[in-house]
């Protein structure tokens, strides 16, 4: 008898135990796991669906339709915190889950499931996890993307990919909008956000400063949008683009998704902030270099993929952290003020998929 039978059979429709889903927690892929809470959603509309969360990532949650709640609880990623594992073991058990989807390979992700007792603990083979998870799963490396691989998860064991994933969705009322603008002293125009961060510098474009200069010459707001680790990025870039430049960086997750759903336009690099703006249908921008527009491009599509073309590059995509080739070109060779056109036509309503 199939392990997973009974996970897949869904005999059971009058069930309405609580599922937890146990995420990636850097930020754009925790905006990616509400393609899987859409998928559960679907499948068992009676099912509540809570979704785990690092304290970073908790704001995300107050946006996601379809999640009951966020479970807040912090782990130190170089370290097993066996304390930490057990309490979280315990609010787990008290919250009488049925289903666990373990979507991180680690066994450390598993721990905490496994001793809480959730019937069923579903995820992929990986990393000595026997025993932890009950509801193995097989063939992840044949999977051709990361939201593949998670979404799988929430379909039965085997069943085909479909042909497109319900793509994530963040929802800001427009009151809070309203507000968030008023409290640092925005004007209601048109604006352009810029993200100049990302994890690892070589997907960081450097042209920012240069670009907010030229937005700001042609009469527009710009902000830039990130977290403290951003904070001297957005002073350089605000002494290149004068007064017309507004530093929102700050340590508060939810200034950045406010920011993002006040934008007229967004422009980023493959960060969690393009993933946030994708998400809240704000027209958004990527720009890639090191990384791969197919793999890791939101699914909700974009304004415009901003990529070189100037070249054929035999080291991109190379999904290194760190330039090791070509002095970086793939990003340098993407110039300001082509970026700064096709975000004035993105204003404009004219969205692309474009090359500069």
């Amino acid at each position: 008898m199939n392990q997973d039978s009974q996970f897949n059979g869904e005999a059971d429709r009058g069930d309405t135990r609580p599922i937890l889903i146990v995420p990636y927690m850097w930020i754009g892929d925790f905006v990616r796991n509400h393609t899987v809470v859409r998928v559960l959603n679907e499948r068992w509309p009676n099912r509540p669906v809570d979704l785990l969360t690092t304290s970073l990532c908790a704001p995300l949650v107050d946006y996601m339709p379809g999640v009951r709640e966020a479970i807040v609880w912090d782990l130190p990623r170089g370290r097993l915190a066996v304390g930490r594992q057990l309490g979280l073991a315990k609010l787990l058990r008290e919250r009488n889950y049925g289903t666990a989807l373990v979507l991180p390979r680690t066994w450390k992700a598993a721990i905490a499931p496994a001793l809480a007792g959730i019937p069923e603990r579903v995820g992929f083979v990986g990393e000595f996890r026997f025993g932890l998870l009950n509801r193995w799963r097989w063939g992840e490396k044949k999977l051709p993307r990361f939201i593949d691989k998670n979404a799988a998860l929430a379909q039965p064991d085997g069943a085909p990919l479909p042909a497109e994933w319900p793509v994530p969705q963040l929802r800001v009322p427009t009151g809070d909008i309203l507000r968030w603008r008023q409290a640092n002293g925005l004007s209601a125009g048109a604006a352009v956000a810029l993200a100049p961060g990302s994890v690892g510098v070589s997907k960081r474009w450097t042209y920012y400063p240069e670009a907010a200069r030229l937005l700001a010459e042609r009469g527009l707001e710009v902000w830039v949008v990130g977290g403290p680790g951003e904070k001297g990025l957005a002073q350089e870039i605000v002494a290149a683009g004068g007064p017309g430049v507004r530093d929102l960086t700050g340590n508060d997750l939810r200034n950045g998704v406010l920011a993002m759903a006040a934008a007229g336009v967004a422009i980023s690099n493959d960060s969690g902030l393009m993933h946030i703006a994708a998400a809240l249908g704000t027209p958004t921008m990527g720009i890639f270099g090191p990384t791969s527009p197919y793999l890791w491009a939101p699914l909700n599509g974009l304004a415009a993929t901003v990529v070189q073309d100037k070249s054929v590059l035999s080291c991109q995509p190379c999904q290194s952290t760190i330039c090791k080739m070509n002095d970086h070109r793939c990003m340098r060779d993407i110039a300001a003020s082509e970026v700064v056109e096709i975000a004035q036509r993105v204003l404009g309503g004219v969205g692309t998929r474009a090359s500069t």
